[in-house]
């Protein structure tokens, strides 16, 4: 049986430790003592409580996804190409090493060689199609279609049986025309034009930072470090001029959004190659913001 006063000293020694855990917390934090350089590793504690907390996290997320046939060769070449466009500057391929961008992150990308015995395909898809935040892994939802995305997952499981002579040829670019001018990627070209359907106001808000608008742009419910280069967007949806030229309507929106120079020659708005689906669903977003 505790003493009389046992819970109270019990709840008093949490106090202390929790108080004890936050004043160490801050010490790191505000007084500047994790090293962020790239230039330094993580501990192994630090990489590896990330990287568990990571596997979770997509495993968690990915349970429900419905996987469908990767075994057709069309899908695998075009996985491919996507790889060779998108994917082998950071992680690299065999016989190929990573380009100097992948070479000096930390976490290391590392060659994905191995990757379908650590992830199952519906997992891969899931990572490939919404990246891993703090990692430098980019979301390419808003860049690659979905089956372009599972082509991605489809080579991935090819891969390891490649050697890099076989790779070399899944990924050449053949020459074309008398100049002998390289074909355009065939990663992330819409053939024909995509069906535009009504704004989306959940996948504006995404795509929003998917476009890096919060660069520049301090946007309400939008994550930013409140930048000061193009003017806050808070209100614009009850504003009714656009860039001071235009009525603020959808199409005016969408139009501002992928025309940019043509509306203004003048502006400093860079033109962002946003699809027409992808500004009909930010300018759904926007017109939320009054």
């Amino acid at each position: 049986m505790l003493p009389m006063g046992a819970p109270k000293t019990v709840l008093l020694t949490v106090a202390v430790l929790g108080l004890g855990g936050a004043a160490v917390a801050a010490l790191v934090v505000y007084g500047g003592l994790y090293n962020v350089a790239a230039t330094v590793q993580h501990t192994q504690p630090v990489h590896s409580l990330l990287e568990t907390a990571m596997h979770q996290s997509v495993k968690l997320r990915a349970r429900n996804i419905e996987t469908p046939r990767l075994d057709d060769e069309q899908l695998v070449m075009r996985g491919a190409a996507c790889f060779r466009d998108k994917c082998v500057q950071c992680h690299g391929a065999p016989g190929v090493a990573q380009g100097d961008i992948g070479k000096s992150m930390q976490p290391l990308p590392g060659p994905l060689v191995d990757a379908r015995l650590h992830w199952k395909p519906r997992e891969l898809y899931w990572i490939t199609r919404h990246g891993i935040k703090m990692s430098g892994m980019p979301a390419w939802e808003f860049r690659m279609s979905d089956e372009e995305l599972w082509s991605v997952v489809a080579f991935l499981a090819r891969l390891p049986d490649l050697t890099p002579q076989q790779y070399a040829q899944a990924t050449r670019v053949e020459a074309t025309g008398a100049e002998g001018a390289p074909t355009p990627s065939a990663c992330g070209a819409v053939a024909g034009p995509a069906p535009v359907h009504a704004g989306d106001v959940r996948r504006g808000a995404r795509a929003l930072f998917q476009y890096a608008c919060n660069a520049c742009h301090t946007i309400p419910g939008i994550t930013s470090s409140s930048p000061n280069v193009g003017p806050p967007l808070v209100g614009i949806g009850g504003r009714s001029l656009i860039a001071g030229k235009l009525a603020n309507t959808p199409d005016n929106m969408v139009r501002w959004l992928r025309q940019t120079h043509a509306v203004d020659p003048l502006t400093a708005m860079p033109e962002m190659g946003v699809t027409e689906q992808d500004a009909r669903d930010i300018a759904a977003y926007l017109a939320t913001l009054r």
